[in-house]
């Protein structure tokens, strides 16, 4: 990755007063150092003399580039539920409404459905009386869906309601879809700010330190883990067994393990492992079983497909199909030790849903309110076709292209959070059988 990786899209030069009334504004040239971990000061020195990389840094600037007196604001929620859209929603309203004095705010439903003619869905005008108080409830006002949708068609609603500004929050495949729309705005010579807000509760974004969604659903997927080690606990040889969400990711299953500290084994898409043979999954887990009495797994809904054939179906955001992993691994265990003779008591818990489709808890509130500030004042400040984002702790804007180019995924081999995994589960570091 080099600088021009970083560079954010800009209309042009900002010339008018920003009305929001701040007390300090972010500079212009205020950057984000990418790296932060050098190996000595030396290479410190060397690495920042020579070829640093940064991201923007996020904030209202003291100059602006739209007349907020002629912006016509739209908002678009996409793909699957995540605990936050709401306070995303709400903060993006009160920012645009009360600090920037836009007039019109719209929220168009069902995703980018919304915003192509056919489907008959109409814009909701947005304002601060109607979503005072929806952060209390989860899900999105505006609804979602999944699946492509024409963008030329798209970009015609956004000249059709005169939308100077487009929000759209979502995961990879909405991001996707914003950046395809900023195209063909571009290509339309129009002024079209286009802006992401990533929200996946599987917190797999590229060079987004956390989504929105992620602390939430794993605090939920907490209580269910929870529940399962009651159930391992109360039968002779009982284990519990959890699928939680993670297609590429084990974020979810990882942190979820940490908070409960209940859990004996952790199994995710990014590590692979085998079922039987010496030193793989199932051995290790039943001498568990008959030393301990009891275990607790979790595994990532992503975890082990390479156990499926694989059909190349796809669901509508474009996503491969993923098999039950959950449910094939808890036919493998009874399987297992029916065939070692070792009597079983297992419980099989499948949240689901359960984890995304829930209020926003107190942290992550606060942090949606921080994303959707931060995509209004990058907006104003002329830049498209970017997403906000937090790195290193400092909230960021950068090119949607970089956001997308891959997807975050946990890397074990140098990963402080999967050392952390197997200091609390005990573990092995590997599943894979021996010889």
């Amino acid at each position: 990755m080099n600088e021009n990786d970083t560079k954010v899209e800009q209309f042009g030069p900002c010339t008018f007063p920003n009305p929001a009334g701040y007390d300090y504004w972010t500079e212009d040239n205020s950057v984000v150092l990418f790296q932060t971990i050098f190996s000595g000061s030396e290479d410190a020195k060397k690495t920042i003399d020579t070829s640093p990389v940064f991201f923007e840094q996020a904030g209202p600037k003291e100059k602006i580039y739209f007349r907020p007196e002629e912006v016509t604001a739209g908002i678009v929620t996409c793909g699957g539920l995540c605990p936050g859209i709401n306070d995303v929603i709400r903060a993006l309203v009160m920012e645009l409404h009360y600090r920037y004095k836009v007039p019109r705010i719209l929220g168009f439903p069902f995703g980018y459905e919304g915003l192509v003619k056919k489907f008959g869905h109409r814009p909701i005008e947005l304002t601060p009386d109607k979503v005072a108080h929806i952060m209390n409830f989860g899900g999105s006002i505006l609804g979602s869906s999944r699946g492509n949708q024409k963008i030329e068609e798209m970009v015609d609603t956004l000249f059709l309601y005169g939308v100077k500004m487009l929000f759209c929050i979502g995961g990879d495949g909405t991001l996707r879809g914003a950046q395809a729309i900023q195209e063909e705005v571009k290509k339309r010579k129009e002024d079209i700010a286009i802006v992401g807000i990533p929200k996946t509760i599987d917190n797999d974004i590229n060079y987004v330190q956390k989504t929105f969604g992620f602390s939430t659903a794993f605090s939920k997927a907490v209580e269910a883990v929870n529940c399962a080690h009651e159930e391992a606990k109360g039968a002779p040889n009982g284990i519990g067994l959890v699928k939680l969400m993670g297609r590429h990711s084990g974020f979810i299953a990882v942190n979820s393990a940490l908070a409960s500290k209940n859990v004996n084994f952790v199994l995710i898409p990014e590590l692979d492992f085998d079922l039987e043979g010496e030193g793989a999954f199932l051995p290790v887990l039943k001498d568990r079983v008959k030393r301990r009495g009891h275990a607790v797994v979790i595994i990532a809904e992503g975890a082990g497909q390479k156990y499926f054939e694989d059909k190349g179906e796809k669901d509508q955001s474009g996503n491969k199909k993923l098999a039950d992993v959950g449910v094939f691994i808890k036919d493998k265990i009874t399987e297992y030790f029916k065939k070692e003779g070792v009597a079983l008591n297992l419980k099989y818990i499948d949240p689901s849903y359960i984890i995304r489709s829930v209020p926003a808890n107190a942290e992550d509130s606060v942090f949606c309110g921080f994303l959707a500030q931060n995509a209004v004042h990058a907006a104003f400040a002329g830049r498209t076709g970017c997403v906000v984002g937090i790195w290193n702790n400092v909230f960021t804007v950068m090119p949607i292209s970089l956001a997308i180019a891959e997807r975050k995924v946990l890397r074990p081999e140098r990963s402080t959070l999967w050392r952390a995994l197997l200091a609390s589960t005990g573990q092995p570091n590997s599943m894979k059988a021996k010889g």
